[in-house]
């Protein structure tokens, strides 16, 4: 438990007797970034057509060109690193892969930047021509990279760049279970990040480095033990947990900066939403005496820098080619009508929901529930193209597993059915479960009846203190449409799977001709 070494910047002391000599630096930083090169909604999918320009969109790269701009403006010192997981997440990154990322990245002027998992979702070529295309450093230090020729001399486990006179260390740090998440391949093993942050430490300071920044793609509960059981750390910038770390806003999980065992972890959320901005000062030994800042929002208020609004769209025009792309065959169509799909079991529904448990039940997955609002097409018979999936599903969601109890499970349901009488996007289409509902009872107050769970060797009434494996979309495992028993830390989640169309498309493809049904796993009384 981390909970001990919490505290605020204030508590620690650290504001007081700045000197002359202290170095202050701005350290700005960006993590799980995701390819959202595009403006994105509240809900962090694709920005709909008109909203971005009523200021109801956020992130870009446009907008965080302008606000990058700023902020070095305000500043005698600043750097600009990434926590990881630039990759994966939109078209643009299916159709450039790192390229786009290199470009934007690069116009930006980072200054380092650790990998994240998803640097490995191609292999680690892919990961190594994103590093030959970018002017900056990429670092992962708990892994050995020696027996992949891709990497091998190429990927270190730190840098020491300079600013205002000053060294400054990077270490970079990825999951230490990259290999179960992405495709690194057989050659790269991965370690321990405390073993490995801490040579990396002892090494630099053995050169005369004092200030050291650890860029962790690891989670927001792994960089606190880090810091607690590390020594000579700062600064730790974080991804991976997709945390929102705040000193305003009752939404956030920690302040910002959290500090652990003197050491000043920050984290920005994930998809461009968010710039951080965290201020330090460092006395004449290096050592960190103040730490202060927030989360800048990349709401409309921020401009857009009109030069690569203009690149964004040029990108975006290959992007065509895959929205024509055949991948896969409908026997006959398939009904996902709002009017049908908001107030019973339909076919997009089981599609959806199957493709999504399918995806994930050599995991232990046993159910899987998709919210009727994020199916917004049907489909035509025959050829089936990737722009056809892309119109049912076009959010951007990823797939979420989590752990969740019986009893919480039937709550779900209930918020699922509560609002059928307006026709509701929250109506759920599941998968590994079927229930019966009855609607002449009120909202939330029993309507779900008759859970049964397949649990492999058959249907089997769901038991409220069994723990269950469920897969949903990003959206509504973080409390979207009403699911809010869902959401939090502990439910042992995983949030970053793959984007929703694809596992629609892959599955489909393996079909053949899809032949769309109902079976009854919906029922009303």
């Amino acid at each position: 438990m981390m909970t001990r070494f919490l505290m605020s910047v204030a508590a620690l002391g650290l504001t007081a007797g700045v000197a002359a000599a202290d170095y202050k630096l701005t350290i700005l930083h960006t993590n799980d970034f995701h390819s959202r090169f595009e403006p994105i909604s509240k809900y962090d999918s694709g920005c709909r057509e008109g909203d971005n320009a009523e200021g109801k969109c956020f992130g870009g790269s446009a907008r965080l060109v302008s606000a990058i701009a700023d902020a070095r403006n305000r500043s005698n010192n600043s750097i600009l690193v990434d926590g990881g997981d630039q990759f994966q997440g939109s078209l643009f990154y299916t159709y450039y892969k790192g390229k786009a990322a290199a470009e934007m990245m690069n116009k930006m002027g980072y200054d380092g930047m650790t990998v994240g998992n998803h640097e490995f979702d191609d292999g680690p070529e892919v990961l190594r021509g994103f590093m030959d295309s970018v002017g900056f450093p990429v670092l992962m230090s708990n892994a050995d990279v020696s027996a992949e020729p891709a990497l091998a001399d190429v990927l270190k486990k730190s840098t020491v760049i300079e600013r205002g006179g000053e060294k400054i260390g990077l270490i970079g740090l990825t999951p230490e279970d990259t290999h179960e998440l992405a495709s690194p391949g057989k050659n790269i093993t991965f370690s321990d990040p405390v073993v490995a942050v801490q040579a990396e430490v002892d090494r630099l300071t053995a050169e005369g480095v004092n200030k050291i920044i650890v860029l962790s793609h690891s989670g927001y509960g792994v960089d606190q033990r880090v810091a607690a059981e590390t020594k000579g750390v700062d600064v730790i910038v974080g991804g991976h947990s997709n945390t929102y770390l705040s000193n305003v806003s009752d939404r956030a999980v920690g302040p910002y900066p959290t500090m652990v065992n003197g050491v000043a972890i920050v984290q920005a959320y994930a998809y461009g939403k968010f710039l951080g901005e965290l201020n330090v000062t460092f006395d004449e030994a290096g050592n960190l005496v103040e730490a202060k800042g927030e989360p800048l929002i990349m709401d409309g208020t921020v401009a857009e820098d009109e030069a690569t609004v203009a690149r964004i769209a040029e990108l975006a025009q290959p992007l065509d080619e895959i929205r024509n792309k055949v991948v896969a065959e409908a026997a006959a169509a398939v009904d996902g009508d709002r009017q049908t799909c908001r107030i019973q079991e339909c076919q997009m529904g089981n599609l959806v929901a199957d493709a999504m448990l399918d995806r994930v039940k050599d995991q232990g997955v046993q159910i899987a529930i998709a919210n009727s609002g994020g199916i917004r097409a049907s489909l035509e018979p025959g050829e089936v193209t990737m722009g056809e999936v892309l119109t049912i599903l076009p959010f951007q969601n990823t797939l979420s597993t989590f752990e969740i109890s019986g009893q919480e499970l039937v709550a779900a349901l209930e918020n699922g059915v509560s609002q059928v009488e307006e026709v509701k996007g929250r109506f759920p289409q599941v998968a590994g479960l079927t229930f019966t509902w009855d609607p002449t009872v009120a909202p939330n107050e029993g309507r779900v009846q008759e859970v049964m769970v397949d649990m492999g060797d058959g249907f089997t009434p769901l038991d409220p203190a069994k723990t269950y494996l469920v897969v949903t979309n990003n959206y509504v495992r973080n409390g979207g449409d009403g699911y809010k028993v869902f959401s939090g830390d502990d439910k042992n989640a995983y949030d970053f799977g793959p984007d929703l169309a694809d596992v629609l498309a892959e599955y489909l493809a393996e079909q053949g001709a899809y032949s769309p049904y109902t079976d009854g796993r919906i029922a009303q009384k």
